[in-house]
């Protein structure tokens, strides 16, 4: 007699993983998940492999969790998988001093970011008839 479940806010086709504070800013880790936005997993897990920045492991190992949840949790099919986004938000900034001439201080901010994946199955398309 507890309380109802609520309902799944994605589709039966879809599966996310969320990471929650990532040392990175948001602006610079919208560049990295920009670049997969649209692409099939495998294209997308290719692209992270080689690319030179240091946040691409973790988007890459955030990507690797949305899958391996879709394949496990709602047994989708991972070869028809492609990321239908990726958002990035802020998380928490923080606030350091930086010693300046004369006695003055200058903050620093260290901003840390916010990722979603979602992967989604694409429609299988119709076989070609011969």
């Amino acid at each position: 007699m507890g309380k109802q479940a609520t309902p799944r806010r994605l589709d039966e086709t879809e599966a996310k993983a969320y990471v929650k504070a990532l040392r990175v800013s948001p602006r610079k880790l919208n560049l990295v998940a920009q670049t997969i936005r649209g692409k099939t997993a495998q294209a997308a897990l290719a692209e992270l492999t080689f690319s030179k920045r240091r946040i691409a492991h973790d988007v890459k190992k955030a990507l690797q969790a949305a899958i391996a949840n879709a394949e496990n949790n709602h047994q989708l099919d991972v070869d028809r998988l492609f990321v239908k986004e990726a958002t990035v938000g802020r998380a928490i900034v923080m606030k350091r001093f930086h010693a300046r001439g004369r006695g003055r201080a200058a903050r620093v901010e260290k901003w840390f970011s916010n990722l979603t994946v979602v992967v989604k199955e694409r429609a299988e398309a119709p076989a070609a008839e011969e």
